[in-house]
C-alpha cells in the first residue's frame, strides 16, 4: 500500500506566530523539527496500519522546510520548488491513499491559525464548482482524480471541521485550539505524536479494508477566484478562458482536476506577480 503525505506547516503541533513559518526568522528552525516530527508520527502510524511505501511531500512556503537527517527512513521525501503539482506532487494511480498533515482552514476562517487559501496576500475566496474552497478541498479533489481517498487531517479546530464538512467520513488530529489568528491553546509534541500515529495507522487499516472513498468534483469544474485587489483581477484575466466575474474576481472552467489545479497555480502566480 502507497501512501502520500502531503505536510503543510501552518497546523503543526505549537504552531502559531508567523514567525514560526517564516524561513528568515530564529524561531522558524525550532518548528521544522516540529514539522519533521508530526511528519515522523504520520509515517510511523502508516507503517503500523499496513504501508509499505510511503512518500512524504514538502508543502509549505519554499517547500524544504522537512529535515531530511531526522525524517523516518522508512519513507522518501519530495522537497523543493516549483513542482508539477506542488503540495501534491506525488499524487498519481499507483498511491492508494493521501494523508494531509499540517494543513490549515480556508481564507476567511476565524478564530484559525493564519488561515488562508495558497496566498493571503493575491487569494480572498476561491469556489469550486461554487463550494467555498480551501486548500484541503483543492488538494483532496486532485487526489480524488486518481481515484485517491484522503483518509487523515490534522491541524487546529477549524482545519479539521472543515476537512469533515469537505471530506465527510474523515480521520482528524486537533493538535491545537485555535484563539485567533496567531494564539492558539496548544497540545505539546508528547501528545500530539502518539495521537497522530494512532489516527495514519487507523486511517491506514481503512484503505486496507476498501471503506475509504475518494472525493470527486463534477465534471466540468468552475473554479472562482476573489482575489485580494482589482488589479490582481485585471492580471489574472490575460489568462486564456478567463472570465471577469467582478471587480476582483475571475472564472475558469476545466475539463478535468489537473487543468483546474494548474490553471489555479497559475492565476495566483500572475495575480501576484509585481
Amino acid at each position: 500500500m502507497k501512501i502520500l503525505i502531503s505536510v503543510d506547516m501552518e497546523g503543526i503541533t505549537g504552531v502559531v506566530s508567523q514567525s514560526h513559518t517564516d524561513h528568515t526568522t530564529v524561531e522558524y528552525q525550532r518548528f521544522r523539527r516540529l514539522m519533521t516530527g508530526d511528519a515522523n508520527a504520520a509515517i510511523e502510524g502508516a507503517l503500523a496500519g499496513g504501508a509499505t511505501d510511503i512518500v512524504v511531500n514538502d508543502s509549505h512556503g519554499n517547500m524544504d522546510n522537512i529535515l531530511i537527517e531526522e525524517l523516518n527512513p522508512a519513507a522518501r521525501l519530495i522537497s523543493g520548488s516549483p513542482k508539477p503539482f506542488s503540495m501534491m506532487e506525488g499524487i498519481g494511480s499507483d498511491v492508494d491513499a493521501a494523508i494531509f498533515i499540517g494543513y490549515h482552514a480556508r481564507a476567511g476562517s476565524a478564530p484559525a491559525i493564519h488561515d488562508h487559501t495558497w496566498s493571503s496576500t493575491t487569494v480572498y475566496d476561491a469556489t469550486l464548482n461554487g463550494k467555498p474552497m480551501g486548500e484541503i478541498m483543492l488538494n483532496a479533489a486532485l487526489a480524488g482524480h486518481f481515484a485517491v481517498p484522503v483518509v487523515l487531517v490534522t491541524g487546529d479546530q477549524l482545519a479539521t471541521s472543515e476537512a469533515r464538512e469537505v471530506l465527510g467520513d474523515v480521520e482528524t488530529v486537533t493538535v491545537k485550539i485555535a484563539r485567533g489568528r496567531c494564539a492558539a491553546d496548544c497540545l505539546p509534541p508528547a501528545k500530539t505524536a502518539p495521537i497522530i500515529r494512532q489516527a495514519a495507522q487507523s486511517a491506514a487499516q481503512k484503505v486496507l479494508e476498501h471503506k475509504c472513498a475518494p472525493f470527486v468534483v463534477q465534471t466540468p469544474i468552475t473554479l472562482g477566484i476573489e482575489f485580494v485587489r482589482s488589479i490582481q483581477a485585471e492580471r489574472a484575466e490575460l489568462m486564456p478562458g478567463a472570465k471577469r466575474t467582478g471587480a476582483r474576481s475571475v472564472e475558469w472552467v476545466g475539463e478535468d482536476m489537473p487543468s483546474v489545479y494548474r490553471t489555479w497555480r497559475a492565476f495566483v502566480y500572475l495575480a501576484g506577480s509585481p
